[in-house]
C-alpha cells in the first residue's frame, strides 16, 4: 500500500470510477473493502489519516452490546454478536477472546446479571466465545486481585471480543488494496461535480501538495462519521442535521491497576453508560463517558469533568484509587449518533446505522459501531449498486480474510499484531539488527516498524506512526513524545525529507501529545471546545 502509487492511479484512471467512498474510518474502509472485493473499481478518499477520528478512539471492544440487551434491543444484539463472530474468524491476529467480570455488590446483582448473560450466550449461538457463569467472591478476587473487596459478593464472568481499532483500520486499507481498490489518505473532498441534478463525482484537494483533482464516479458514498452533516450540507445546504455527536473519554493506566487477564464491566454509571476497565497492550483502559458535543473536530479534547467522572467511578471498584498522576494518556472520541427526535440524552440515541440516498444520488451511511462495520458496508454497497446501475455481484466479506490473517501466533511477540506481515519485518531485522532496537524502554515498538509503516502502510507523518500504526500516543503520551525525534529521523531517511521537516514533525507531534495529558487541553467547558485540527500533515 503506497500513497504515491495510489495518486498515480487516481490521476491516470480513464473515465469513471464505479464508486468513490468519502471517509477512511471503520465505515468507509468497510465500504471500500466490500466494493473492491466484489470487483468494482473503487476509490476511497480520507481528509486526514485512516482512523484519525472516532475509529481509533474506541473502548477496543468487539462486542454484542450487553447494554442493548438490557434495553430490549434484541435485533441489534443479534446482529452485533453475529458480526463479532465473523470478525474474530476474519482477523484473528487482531481480535481476541476477552473475559469480562461483572462484580456483584448487592444481593440481587448476581441473579439479575447471571440470567442476562445466559441470554447473551444463547443469542450468540455457535459464534459464542465461551459460557458465562457465576463466580464466588474468592474466584472473583483471584481473577481481579485489585477489585474492591468490601461488600463484594462475587461476580458473573462472560466473554466478548477485544481488538486494536487503528491497526484493524490499517489492515482494512491494505485489504482494499489487495482487492484492487485504491485508498488515499490526506485527500480532502471539497465539493461535488454534477451531471444535471445528479452527483457524478467529487473535487478533492491533496492536503500535502495543495493540488486539486476532479474525479468522476457512477456513485459517491458519504461515510464520514461525525462529519456526515458537513458532507450532506455540501451536497444540499438546506439539509437538516442528522448527527448528535457524543464524546467518549478513556483513561489509560498502568497495568498494576488491573494485573490479571480479565476485564471489569460495570453495567450502569451515573450517566447511564457502561464502565469498562480493560487490559490492553499491557495497560488498563478505563472508560467511557457520554457527553453531548455541539462542535465537531478532528482532535476532540476531554473535559476535566469527564476525567473526574471516570476516576470517581473507577475508585468505586478498584482497591487502589487512581489519581490524575496515574494517567499515562487520556483520549477522546466523538460518536456519530443518529437523531431520532425523541431522545433526551445521547445515551438514549440509536446506535443502529442510518442509510439514506439523497435526491442527487449521494449515498450516506452513518451511526453503528466497529463491531457491525462489515454489515453496514454490505448494506451500503447493495444500495449504492442500485443508484449507480452497476451489475449486481454478491457480497464476499463474510468469509474474506483481512490482510495479515494469521490464526496461530505468539502473543508475547511484540510484532504479533502484524499477523502474517510479521515475518517480513523479522527478515529485515535479521539483515539489519539495529532495526530490532526498541524506540523506548517502556513500549514494545521497534525501529523496523517505522520503516515498514512508511513503505507498506501509508504512514505520512510522525503522528501517523505514533498514534495509529503503533499505539504509543494512547498508551503513554510522554513516552511517545520521547520517541518522536527518532521516529522523524527514520521516516526522513526512508522518504528523503530534510532536517526542517523533522523539526516541524517533532514540534507538531509534541503539541498534539499535550492534549493526551491531563490538563493539556486547558480548562474547556461544554460550550467552549477545542478548535479542530487542520487535518493536513505538518
Amino acid at each position: 500500500m503506497n500513497r504515491d502509487q495510489a495518486i498515480r492511479e487516481l490521476e491516470t484512471v480513464e473515465g469513471y470510477w464505479d464508486m468513490i467512498v468519502i471517509g477512511g474510518g471503520a465505515t468507509g474502509l468497510g465500504v471500500g473493502v466490500d466494493a473492491a472485493s466484489r470487483g468494482y473499481r473503487t476509490l476511497l478518499l480520507e481528509q486526514h489519516d485512516f482512523a484519525k477520528g472516532t475509529s481509533s478512539r474506541s473502548t477496543k471492544l468487539v462486542h454484542g452490546g450487553v447494554r442493548y440487551l438490557r434495553q430490549g434491543n434484541i435485533s441489534l444484539v443479534l446482529e452485533a454478536l453475529h458480526e463479532r463472530g465473523l470478525l474474530i474468524r476474519n482477523a484473528p491476529h487482531l481480535v481476541t477472546n476477552q473475559a469480562f467480570i461483572v462484580p456483584s455488590y448487592e444481593w440481587w446483582d448476581g441473579p439479575f446479571y447471571g440470567a442476562g448473560m445466559k441470554v447473551y450466550d444463547m443469542l450468540a449461538g455457535k459464534l459464542g466465545l465461551g459460557p458465562s457463569r457465576h463466580l464466588s467472591k474468592q474466584e472473583t478476587l483471584k481473577r481481579i486481585p485489585t477489585l474492591e473487596p468490601a461488600k463484594l459478593r462475587g461476580g458473573v464472568v462472560y466473554y466478548d471480543g477485544q481488538f486494536d481499532d487503528a491497526r484493524l483500520a490499517v489492515n482494512l486499507a491494505q485489504t482494499m488494496t489487495d482487492c484492487g481498490g485504491t485508498p488515499v489518505n490526506y485527500m480532502k473532498v471539497t465539493g461535488f461535480s454534477r451531471a444535471g441534478e445528479m452527483i457524478d463525482g467529487v473535487f478533492a484537494t491533496d492536503m500535502e501538495t495543495g493540488q486539486t483533482h476532479e474525479i468522476h464516479a457512477r456513485v459517491v458514498v458519504n461515510a464520514t462519521g461525525v462529519f456526515t452533516d458537513q458532507i450532506l450540507q455540501m451536497e444540499n445546504p438546506e439539509t437538516k442535521p442528522v448527527i448528535a455527536a457524543s464524546q467518549g473519554v478513556h483513561l489509560v493506566l498502568d497495568k498494576e491497576f488491573l494485573p490479571g487477564e480479565s476485564a471489569i464491566m460495570v453495567p450502569q454509571t451515573a450517566d447511564g453508560r457502561v464502565l469498562f476497565v480493560v487490559p490492553w497492550h499491557d495497560r488498563a483502559v478505563v472508560g467511557t463517558t457520554d457527553t453531548p458535543i455541539s462542535r465537531i473536530t478532528l482532535e476532540p479534547c476531554p473535559i476535566e469533568e469527564e476525567i473526574a467522572f471516570i476516576l470517581e467511578h473507577a475508585a468505586l471498584y478498584l482497591s487502589k484509587d487512581p489519581t490524575p498522576e496515574d494517567i499515562k494518556s487520556v483520549f477522546a472520541g466523538l460518536r456519530p449518533l443518529v437523531k431520532t427526535g425523541k431522545e433526551h440524552n445521547t445515551a438514549a440515541i440509536s446506535r443502529d446505522h442510518y442509510l439514506v440516498v439523497s435526491e442527487s444520488g449521494l449515498v450516506t451511511i452513518t451511526g453503528g459501531k466497529w463491531t457491525t462495520y462489515r454489515k453496514m458496508a454490505e448494506d451500503t454497497v447493495n444500495q449504492a449498486l442500485l443508484v449507480a446501475g452497476l451489475d449486481e455481484r454478491d457480497c464476499v466479506t463474510k468469509k474474506l480474510r483481512i490482510h495479515g490473517w494469521l490464526k496461530h501466533f505468539d502473543k508475547t511477540d511484540p510484532l504479533h499484531y502484524y499477523g502474517s506481515d510479521a515475518i517480513h519485518l523479522k527478515k529485515r531485522i535479521r539483515k539489519d539488527p539495529g532495526l530490532g532496537e526498541k524506540l523506548h524502554p517502556d513500549l514494545p515498538y521497534l525501529k523496523a516498524e517505522v520503516i515498514w509503516a512508511v513503505q507498506k502502510e501509508m504512514a505520512r507523518t510522525v503522528e501517523d506512526f505514533l498514534a495509529r500504526r503503533s499505539r504509543a500516543l494512547v498508551l503513554d503520551a510522554r513516552a511517545a513524545v520521547a520517541m518522536a525525534p527518532e521516529v522523524a529521523r527514520l521516516m526522513a531517511g526512508v522518504s528523503g525529507y530534510d532536517d526542517t521537516w523533522q523539526d516541524q514533525q517533532v514540534s507538531a507531534f509534541k503539541d498534539l501529545a499535550d492534549r493526551y495529558l491531563v490538563g493539556g487541553c486547558g480548562r474547556f467547558t461544554r460550550e467552549n471546545k477545542d478548535p479542530s485540527s487542520t487535518g493536513s500533515p505538518a
